[in-house]
């Protein structure tokens, strides 16, 4: 067989005629469904969970912000707003009175061109004055509005509460320790304070031991302290309603969910699962996956993650992940310095983020990887992994590894699709 994989915005090839057994394991075909466009018209005028039609509260003299999501995840929403705003247009809205904000979490703000691309150009050339990056530490842009029952302290960017009518965007997949994106955590952590979003992810870590909560789980929302707690802290702010894509495996929107916050979402999550989570029978010595076009390894570690899961023990990952932006940033960096995970444990009882909790995972999984990627060499031993020039080098490093006639998993969409395997008898 000939293994050929997308990598930047070529397709890479190699040799894998020796593998005993090759297995692909992708993001499920799109259930059938009306075109997206017909959905988004039929949700504006009969949102999930509302009585009455999506824009029906809005008056003319209303400040409408619109959060969208950041430039680490495509979403398609650059196809939804022209119709958002005609609407808002129709309800005598000023185009003034609107604006946008991008919930960056504690990821770097979008570049003008980024935005760009998030808004559409058309929307983008309106509105650019009028889109705002969130700043979660900047105090004094921030607004405290409740906590929860966990003990989080919500602070929000203070754009989405000092406006007259709110509503998300973004897109459901299926997040290692969220239980999923969109509806909530377009609030929490997209627009809130780092301290609140440090708290919110401090629950991933085990209460008493050096391990993660393992009730912390991708796909799962109920029973999830961190999902339970992101849904919690998002209740402290008024919504309008929300529009959640959820894309197809070429990155297309495959439907549209428009709704309110939780029962939209709830919908969209479902669709999701049935769409990114697929049932793998039995776990691979080799797992191939490539990250998709993801610009730093903190975002590729998702991929590397849902590899892992697919991943025998003491198997081996080859990781094709470009990330031309290298690891992430410092406030990556300085966590995964640390060199063990009993060390960045105690690390994190001290104080919690998320950019440490992705070291945790990260060093229990790199080290059984070789990654075909644009990171410096010394930065991919950082994480514990290998470094290797070429795919077809790679493979030729692992199969010495490997036993004879390996069952082999490629994963060319390792970002979106998840492995569920039979549960222990």
């Amino acid at each position: 067989m000939k293994l050929s994989l997308r990598y930047l915005e070529h397709p890479v090839t190699a040799d894998l005629s020796w593998a005993g057994r090759i297995e692909t394991l992708d993001i499920a075909p799109a259930p059938p469904s009306a075109p997206w466009h017909d959905e988004l018209e039929l949700g504006f005028a009969k949102p999930i969970g509302q009585d009455t039609p999506f824009f029906e509260r809005v008056r003319p003299h209303d400040r409408v912000t619109i959060v969208v999501s950041d430039s680490f995840r495509r979403t398609g929403i650059d196809r939804i707003l022209p119709s958002m705003l005609s609407e808002l247009t129709r309800r005598g809205v000023r185009e003034e009175a609107v604006s946008f904000v991008l919930a960056t979490g504690i990821h770097r703000a979008p570049t003008p061109e980024e935005q760009s691309r998030i808004l559409g150009h058309a929307v983008y050339a309106r509105f650019a004055e009028r889109a705002f990056s969130h700043t979660p530490w900047d105090d004094s842009a921030m607004t405290y509005v409740g906590v929860t029952s966990r003990g989080t302290r919500v602070f929000v960017n203070r754009r989405v509460i000092e406006c007259d009518r709110l509503f998300l965007t973004g897109t459901v997949v299926l997040h290692y320790f969220a239980g999923f994106g969109g509806g909530r955590k377009s609030l929490l952590p997209g627009v809130s304070a780092a301290e609140t979003i440090s708290q919110n992810h401090s629950l991933n870590l085990h209460p008493s031991e050096n391990r993660l909560n393992p009730d912390v789980r991708i796909g799962v929302l109920d029973g999830n302290p961190v999902a339970e707690d992101m849904r919690e802290g998002a209740s402290f702010v008024p919504v309008e309603g929300i529009i959640n894509t959820v894309l197809d495996k070429q990155g297309e929107i495959a439907r549209v969910f428009v709704g309110d916050r939780e029962a939209a979402h709830r919908a969209a999550a479902a669709y999701a699962y049935d769409c990114y989570a697929v049932s793998w029978p039995e776990r691979a010595d080799l797992v191939i996956a490539a990250a998709g076009p993801v610009r730093n390894f903190v975002q590729a570690h998702k991929a590397l993650y849902n590899a892992h899961l697919a991943m025998k023990p003491g198997g081996r990952i080859l990781f094709v992940a470009a990330c031309p932006e290298g690891l992430g940033g410092e406030s990556f960096t300085k966590w995964i310095r640390l060199g063990d995970r009993a060390a960045v444990f105690t690390a994190l009882r001290r104080h919690s983020e998320i950019n440490g909790q992705t070291a945790l995972s990260t060093l229990e999984k790199a080290p059984a990887a070789v990654f075909v990627t644009e990171m410096t060499k010394a930065d991919v031993e950082l994480l514990g992994a290998r470094k290797a020039p070429s795919l077809q080098a790679a493979l030729d490093i692992l199969r010495a590894e490997l036993p004879p006639d390996p069952i082999v998993c490629v994963m060319p969409r390792a970002e979106y699709t998840v492995p569920v395997l039979p549960s222990p008898a």
